[in-house]
């Protein structure tokens, strides 16, 4: 009995470039997801700070408006009660979270500082000591009438050349 050989030994090019690229194709497309979903984890975890900045920024003019009631003051003194008032009508002010009162006036609508975290408890405030983080709180009142206001906290960051903002708008009420 005489045995055949066959001379077909191994693939083609053809079939090794098909092969190839069919491998290159599912990694990148792996490693898209996942860079995808890390990009989106990034942006949702910065759009939850974000969230509760914004938040804190209208607990501290609510606190500040109990405070003056408490003490039998106007319920906007020293804070928008007259033009001379940090957050006055038409301008952008910040607050301290950590000061019981501290209203500071911005030099202007998009002009407020960066947010500064404490990286041993995680604060975020303006102490000079403390890391700068990629946020920015800026706090705006308008006089709806003579006893409500409304309170618009913006907070913006930006991550390499996207800009990012929050905003929210809630209605304060002299009570």
């Amino acid at each position: 009995m005489i045995k055949k050989i066959s001379k077909k030994r191994g693939f083609t090019i053809i079939e090794s470039l098909v092969a190839i690229s069919i491998l290159v194709v599912a990694v990148v497309g792996t490693l898209t997801a996942v860079q995808s979903s890390i990009s989106s984890h990034i942006y949702s975890k910065d759009q939850v700070i974000a969230f509760y900045l914004a938040q804190e920024g209208f607990e501290h003019i609510r606190n500040l408006r109990d405070q003056n009631r408490l003490n039998g003051l106007h319920w906007l003194s020293g804070v928008a009660e007259d033009s001379d008032d940090p957050c006055s009508f038409g301008n952008a002010c910040i607050v301290d979270p950590l000061l019981v009162y501290s209203p500071t006036r911005c030099s202007g609508v998009g002009n407020c500082p960066v947010l500064r975290q404490d990286n041993e408890e995680g604060y975020y405030g303006y102490h000079a000591s403390w890391s700068p983080t990629n946020f920015k709180r800026e706090i705006t009142l308008t006089s709806v009438n003579e006893n409500e206001i409304a309170i618009t906290v913006e907070v913006s960051w930006s991550k390499g050349l996207v800009q990012r903002e929050f905003r929210a708008r809630e209605n304060l009420f002299n009570w």
